[in-house]
């Protein structure tokens, strides 16, 4: 709320001002005909998911997160799922009651429904739904994209948040050419799916009826997207991807400042010079400073310094399968040792 600031030295004047701030928002969103203005407590998620997008004429209402950083964001015309099907069946009933009206000239007495009768009606629907759908595959795949892509009922998936410890991380990672590919086929699989940039997020049934026009190729293509959004970060389950897919790091990443700066110990420092370098110069240098070690594996792999360039390194942290780096130590009783460390 307050432009490109992002940093108050006074964290209780920083929230007074936000709070007032996003008070009057809300004030001028009611004005403007919203029905409803929604702040949710910080920290506090909004569930796209679990809402349906509705234009302010049919109800629609404003939803208003703020971050434990004090980020504030606004989700324009959006109704919850059980609020939206209340409000269709309202509908429903005003249509019917009009139709009657005209024809008979008076209100009609409309069969009820009970509880109980809506739940077996709802019970014996599902078995026959559930019977159709183990004798349609391919429909029941679309169906289960479509769950991935826009969770409802049973199902919950949520993106990976990518969260990370430093901005300096944060940038590493949304300039390697891994994720700019990912960034690129994201455009290509919201085009797939007729999203534009104001609206995507849609309701699983509208979604499912839209991967029931796509091609088993297309709608395999949708689901590679979303299940790589939604891959666990730090999970086992990425290490087991990227053994099996056989993931070979080079031309995606290069050892980069963030890189560097994130290696702080000596015995880490001195394992990987030996790794780019060779044991001799590693042992020539092992009591250097971890700056000067650095900078001689910066030589190394950028061919600088006077030093023959080394092509295709990769530090075991990153390979699939993952493996220990070698470090060097010197042992009180004896020769140059090599011990693993993580």
């Amino acid at each position: 709320m307050f432009g490109e600031d992002s940093y108050f030295a006074d964290a209780d004047l920083f929230w007074a001002l936000q709070n007032r701030a996003i008070a009057a928002k809300q004030e001028a969103l009611l004005k403007a005909g919203w029905t409803a203005v929604e702040i949710f407590a910080p920290g506090q998620r909004f569930s796209q998911w679990d809402h349906v997008k509705t234009p302010k004429k049919k109800g629609g209402k404003v939803f208003i997160t703020v971050s434990p950083d004090g980020a504030v964001e606004i989700f324009e015309g959006w109704l919850s799922q059980k609020e939206a099907k209340k409000r269709a069946k309202a509908e429903a009933r005003a249509e019917d009651n009009g139709s009657e009206a005209v024809k008979g000239g008076a209100s009609p007495s409309h069969p009820t429904m009970t509880k109980a009768m809506e739940n077996y009606l709802d019970l014996h629907r599902h078995a026959l739904a559930r019977r159709a759908l183990i004798g349609a595959p391919l429909v029941a795949w679309r169906l289960m994209v479509a769950h991935m892509i826009a969770p409802s009922g049973n199902w919950s998936v949520e993106a990976d948040d990518g969260q990370s410890r430093s901005a300096a991380i944060t940038a590493s990672v949304e300039h390697s050419p891994s994720h700019i590919t990912f960034l690129e086929e994201e455009q290509a699989v919201h085009a797939l799916l007729g999203w534009d940039a104001d609206d995507t997020c849609r309701g699983t049934a509208s979604v499912f009826e839209k991967l029931l026009t796509l091609s088993d190729p297309e709608v395999q293509r949708i689901a590679a997207y979303f299940m790589a959004l939604t891959l666990k970060s730090g999970s086992e389950v990425v290490e087991a991807v990227g053994e099996h897919l056989a993931i070979d790091p080079r031309g995606q990443w290069q050892a980069d400042d963030c890189f560097f700066d994130l290696i702080r110990d000596r015995a880490s420092t001195n394992a990987l010079l030996a790794e780019v370098a060779g044991e001799a110069i590693a042992k020539a240098n092992i009591a250097e400073k971890t700056k000067t070690q650095k900078q001689i594996i910066r030589d190394c792999l950028s061919g600088s310094g006077g030093r023959a360039k080394v092509e295709g390194w990769m530090p075991g942290w990153l390979c699939f399968p993952s493996r220990l780096i070698g470090i060097l130590s010197t042992s009180a009783d004896g020769p140059d040792t090599m011990r693993a460390a993580a």
